[in-house]
């Protein structure tokens, strides 16, 4: 995270405000996997390197430290700030806004600092989506021996992700606020949402759309959720993105001992389609979307077609409105050029996991990683 001196031309900026559960650490990483007592701030410039040298949907990484911003993502501001301070950038960022629309992004297991913030720059620069980008991260250790342990965390920031979501919709100026969360990260979304509207009666109603893209939840536990919000005049419209050839999703299930996780399911399939239709839950099928990610639970990510034209419907102000959809086949005429409406998800491109084994998590556990991503791939085999 420590700030290179300067971008160089044509390059991007986004610059986001986040809002994190996460202890502080180091300058040159921020924010640690481990928890902080209270809601932490900061506000962080990412580079993008320009158009010509990067693919739509791909983030960048650095290979060193510091990073090239002509070829790869890097910080250019990332300032640690009190409430007071992050209250001041919003309402100075939403009143250049044009459209007055806030997304709430949460992202999924196994997410560093760094991901979260590098994924959810490129989610808003290829989406071209106009909002006011506030990122929420939960303490992750961006391991997959820390599965428990992550789950766990989701349920520690629930009431901090009801701060913020309260304190950003209490101001005048908001439009409108839309949540796209990610894998566990719906995990928290959900839950966050249940106890404010128990706790309120209902949801705030700035919160008009909850984008639920490859949830790593429950059927059960989702439903329940949704019905402890209330009526749907009481609560947002939550827009559900299944894929049923998750490999993620499939190992968390056996993991859990769950019937089905909810990113997972075949919606057309009983008993889920009428218990879909009664919540009135709008589902868009990705099952027959191909993407380069292993384990199909970060399609978005590879999508710049689906990236761009849900931005596209977000900035028109379009909603989903479809109750079924399988944008699998809907990709064909994108690319084609004929783009079909799918809705105003705001800028849904998500991350696939940091990596299944990535280099630091098998330096800190060694053949222990080494034996429990044998297991995986065992469990993943056809």
């Amino acid at each position: 995270m420590a700030p290179v001196s300067e971008s160089v031309p044509n390059a991007s900026r986004v610059d986001m405000l986040v809002a994190t559960t996460r202890k502080r650490t180091d300058p040159a990483e921020l924010f640690s996997g481990e928890r902080s007592p209270a809601l932490a701030f900061a506000n962080i410039t990412v580079s993008i390197p320009p158009e010509g040298v990067r693919q739509i949907g791909e983030v960048q990484w650095p290979r060193q430290i510091p990073g090239n911003p002509a070829t790869e993502f890097v910080t250019l501001k990332a300032d640690v700030i009190d409430r007071a301070q992050a209250l001041s950038w919003f309402r100075r960022t939403l009143r250049s806004s044009r459209k007055r629309q806030v997304m709430v992004f949460i992202h999924g297991f196994n997410n560093r600092f760094e991901d979260a913030v590098f994924r959810f720059a490129q989610i808003v620069h290829d989406s071209h989506a106009p909002v006011v980008p506030i990122l929420f991260t939960w303490p992750s250790r961006g391991s997959i021996l820390a599965y428990g342990y992550d789950r766990e965390s989701t349920a520690y920031s629930r009431n901090a992700l009801e701060s913020l979501l309260k304190a950003i919709s209490s101001d005048p100026q908001v439009g409108e606020i839309s949540i796209l969360a990610h894998s566990m990260g719906n995990s928290l979304a959900l839950e966050t949402l249940r106890q404010m509207a128990i706790r309120d009666g209902r949801v705030t109603p700035k919160v008009k759309n909850v984008l639920l893209a490859a949830p790593d939840v429950d059927v059960d536990l989702a439903r329940e959720a949704i019905v402890d919000m209330g009526p749907r005049a009481n609560r947002p419209a939550f827009t559900l993105f299944v894929s049923q050839d998750d490999r993620a999703l499939a190992v968390s299930r056996r993991v859990w001992g769950s019937t089905a996780r909810l990113g997972a399911i075949n919606p057309d399939q009983e008993p889920y389609r009428t218990q879909l239709e009664q919540a009135q839950v709008t589902v868009l099928d990705l099952t027959k979307l191909k993407a380069g990610d292993p384990l199909n639970h970060g399609k978005f990510a590879e999508s710049p077609e689906v990236v761009q034209l849900i931005g596209k419907r977000l900035a028109e102000g379009q909603t989903v409105t479809d109750s079924r959809v399988g944008l699998g086949d809907r990709i064909i005429s994108v690319t084609a050029g004929a783009a079909t409406a799918i809705g105003t998800a705001a800028g849904l491109a998500v991350s696939a996991p940091v990596a299944v084994v990535d280099p630091q998590t098998r330096q800190s556990f060694g053949g222990q990683v080494e034996e429990f991503g044998r297991s995986v791939s065992n469990t993943l085999a056809p």
